[in-house]
Formats: C-alpha cells, structure tokens, sequence
C-alpha cells in the first residue's frame, strides 16, 4: 500500500516522500549515510526504485539490473506451493533455475512498482465538514478518490491507490506500475526456507532461511506486460547493491518497505476488545480450522501441497494473534494506555475543550461495549467464510452471478458465464472434498455453539432453528445432501 522508514529517533512509521521532515542531521550522526533524495525521489533513481511490493501483501527488494529480485520464504509460498506436484515438490525439495529457461512463470503473481505518491489532504478536507452524515463523508471521498485515479493514471498505464491515515484526517495517493511476468527463479526446501515452523514464526532470534528469489519480465520497452516467451527481464531504476563486508555492532539500519497497518493510537477500549473477545475467538476458530485441515494433509501428499498455502496463511495469524494477547497483558499496554487518557481527559475537561472533546472517551468506550458480542460474532464467522471454501466461493459465486443476471449484452453475458465457469473449476482443480465437508461442519458446530442467537447472522441461523443438541447430527446429514445435490459439485459441473 506504501512504503515507510522507521527510525529509532523518531518512533512510528514514515511516508518516504516525508522524508525530509525528520531530522537530518540526527539521522547522519548516527550513521545514515544516504540523502533524502537518494532515499525518494521523483525524478531520479532511487532507493523507493529497488523497493516493490509482492503479490500484494509483502515486500521485495530488486538485487540486480536483470530484474532479480528478493523475498521471503514466506511470502513466495503460495505461489511455490501452487507450482509443487507430487512429481516435482519444489515446496518440500526446493528449485534452482539453473538457466533463465528454467525459471517457471508464477500464474497470478504480481510485483508493484512505487513511481510516486502524493498529498490529497487539502483537497479532500476542503469538501468535508464537521456537519456532514457519515453517508455524505463517504460519498465525496469516494468522489475524489476516483477523481485522484483519473487524473494520475496516465491512461491506463498506472495503477492509482488513495488512502486515508490518521482515522480520515490525512488522504495520500500512490502511483505503481504493476508487472504481472514474475517467474520462480529459487527456493530452498521448506526444512530450511520454514526451519522451526510455526513454533518459531514471529520468534526472535530465528535460524530460518526465509527467502526465495524470483525475476521480474517486461516487454522490449520495459512495460508491463503479460506473460510471453518474448519478454525480457526487467531493467529497474535502481537495484540493492550486495555487500560481502560484515555488519558490526552499532551499524546504522533502517526498515524500508510496505507494512499493513499500525493500531498505536487504538484507545485502552479497542485493546481491551482485541485481547479479550476478538482475539480469542479469532485463535479458536483458525485452530479448529487448521486440526481440520492437517488431518487430511497428513494423509494424502497432494492434498498437503494443495492446502500448504491456505493452512500457512491461518496458522501465521493464529500464532500472531496468541503473541499479541500475550504481550499485551504481560506488558500492561491497556494500563499505560489508560495513563494516557487520563492525561487527555483532564486536558478535554478545560473549559475550552470540554464542549467538543469532553465525552470523546466516554463515547468510545460505550461504542466498544456496543458492538462487543457482535464483533465476537464476526471473528468466528470471518473463519468459518474463509476456511470454508463451500462458504467462501459461495459468497463469491453469488456476485458473480448477480452481475451475469444483470447483463443485457450477449457477448458480455457469455464472457462471464465463462468466467464463472472457469473459476468453479480452478476451485475444485485442489479441492478435497472429504476435508471441505467435515470443514463446513465443524466451523459451522462451533459457530453456532460460540454465538448466541442475538448477535448471530441471519443468514447463518437455520430455517428450522435447531437446538445445539440436535445439531451435530442433523447438521451432518444436511451438508452432505447440500454437497452431493450441488450444481457445482465437481460431477455435475461443465
């Protein structure tokens, strides 16, 4: 989404075009050897050049002016996943490309290049007041943002992504250009690449070689381009020189890449919420989900390798989640926060801030009581929705087939009757009926034993509102008639 620099000096994370509000002169005294302009620039090469983003949710770093490029382990998984067969188990042996014509095209991956960003606030903030509904806030944000697109996506060429920091108070946009030639050109083999599991993910020190090396292709002007054995390996702007010279004690480092999101300015409430109900529920439900899953990749290798990617992704956020409550509580994080708000509410209480700010924490707190169960609610279901895939495809499926019903033209209805098609049957191509079946009802037991019927989705209740204790049986034989008298059970599809 963007790119940040986080330095010790100044805590938090940074815009890269922001640069040049930190304190210069601190940072060179304690050994950074780079200028702003050398770290982001506009017009010529520079660091924010060699730093792109990864099939969407990592970050990469170019190594080479033929597009060579590094991640980790962790983040080429699913695509090494996708690409490993009983016969050729690149995930559990590792690969090598040995020549570029060895290197394997990685269906659906993607790389993300920063051209710029830019500030959006003025303009935005100058079409919103204090008085708008939350409706019309919304509807002229969208507004703009489609407008920023327009305005900066050169016809096409680029990709234009605005967003909101600070809860809405500041918008910046971001201009990439997206390659979608990406081949695998290395990996070692997961007891390497996934040393320690998920016992040491999110554990310091590690002893994992959490890496694997791809190569970016263009086409002969170096645009994006999609995947042809005329491609040519990408010439980035600018690529990470290697150093072979050992780090010392007391080396200057810095963090450059594309983070999520930070949660610091959360209030006592919102971690409470966190750590307490969402969290938790949140680490029931993936486990539930993960014994499910390693049941039947245990038995079967190419069930293994067609659910590696999915059980990873769970099993990341489950240890995630557990680290996080643990931390927390041990670290008193809510207790200092609480510290904190004492401090603003006295400030709110002065005369001159009380009528605008004096039940600001009152109201966040009763908000979080509000929306407690229902948030409980949500983390069970965003499990049991995303785990099972019967669910999951199901809320895709009917999307899809809104649109299809919608479209009037031939042509387009027949594009996207093929669309429809072609995913129904990229879904069941690594699809373990058995495992999908015991998955639904297993998530479907716990949701219904977890979440009470106030707060439960409605789509989710039965029509015949069955009591907990008949459900585990009745429940069974329900989705598997559902299964077997499916249009899109894999015998019935075409």
């Amino acid at each position: 989404m963007m790119s940040f620099l986080q330095v010790k000096a100044d805590e938090g994370m940074w815009l890269m075009m922001l640069i040049k509000r930190l304190k210069g002169q601190d940072l060179q005294k304690k050994g950074l050897k780079l200028t702003a302009e050398e770290i982001y620039s506009v017009n010529n090469s520079s660091l924010k050049d060699a730093i792109v983003q990864f099939d969407g949710g990592c970050t990469a770093e170019m190594v080479s002016k033929e597009g060579l490029l590094f991640t980790n382990h962790h983040c080429g998984y699913d695509k090494i996943a996708a690409l490993s067969t009983p016969e050729h188990d690149y995930l559990t042996n590792g690969f090598w490309a040995m020549k570029r014509s060895e290197e394997i095209p990685a269906k659906g991956l993607w790389v993300r290049s920063l051209v710029r960003m830019g500030d959006a606030t003025e303009r935005i903030n100058a079409k919103l007041n204090n008085n708008m509904s939350a409706d019309e806030r919304r509807k002229i944000i969208d507004a703009e943002y489609k407008a920023i697109e327009k305005e900066n996506n050169a016809n096409g060429k680029y990709t234009v992504v605005v967003r909101d920091f600070f809860n809405g108070n500041e918008f910046y946009y971001f201009v990439y250009q997206d390659f979608k030639d990406v081949r695998l050109v290395g990996t070692p083999p997961n007891a390497i690449g996934k040393y320690g599991g998920d016992t040491d993910n999110w554990e310091w020190p590690r002893h994992t070689g959490d890496f694997s090396v791809f190569r970016v292709y263009a086409d002969a002007n170096g645009n994006p381009a999609e995947y042809s054995p005329n491609n040519v390996p990408l010439k980035p702007k600018h690529h990470l020189p290697i150093s072979l010279k050992p780090i010392k004690p007391g080396d200057y480092a810095m963090i450059i890449g594309f983070p999520g999101r930070t949660n610091r300015f959360m209030t006592s409430y919102g971690i409470d919420q966190l750590v307490n109900r969402d969290y938790p529920a949140w680490v029931e439900a993936s486990k539930t989900a993960m014994d499910v899953m390693k049941k039947y990749m245990d038995a079967d290798h190419a069930t293994k390798l067609n659910y590696a990617s999915q059980f990873a992704a769970v099993a990341n956020y489950w240890k995630n989640r557990q680290g996080t409550i643990e931390s927390v509580k041990k670290n008193g994080t809510i207790q200092d926060k609480e510290k904190t708000e004492k401090v603003f509410q006295k400030w709110a209480n002065k005369k001159a801030n009380k009528a605008l700010y004096g039940n600001v924490l009152a109201e966040m707190k009763a908000y979080y009581q509000a929306i407690s169960s229902k948030n409980v609610e949500r983390n069970y279901a965003a499990q049991m929705t995303r785990n099972a895939k019967y669910i999951s495809y199901a809320l895709n499926l009917g999307t899809l087939l809104k649109n299809y019903t919608a479209e009037t033209d031939a042509a387009k209805k027949e594009e996207l009757k093929k669309s429809i098609v072609a995913r129904t049957n990229a879904m069941y191509e690594k699809f373990n009926p058995a495992l999908e079946q015991e998955m639904l009802q297993t998530m479907v037991a716990l949701y219904q034993s977890r979440v009470g019927s106030d707060v439960a989705s409605p789509t989710l209740k039965t029509p015949m509102r069955l009591s907990l204790a008949m459900l585990p049986k009745t429940l069974s034989s329900q989705i598997k008639k559902a299964y077997w008298h499916s249009s899109l059970s894999p015998m019935q599809l075409s």
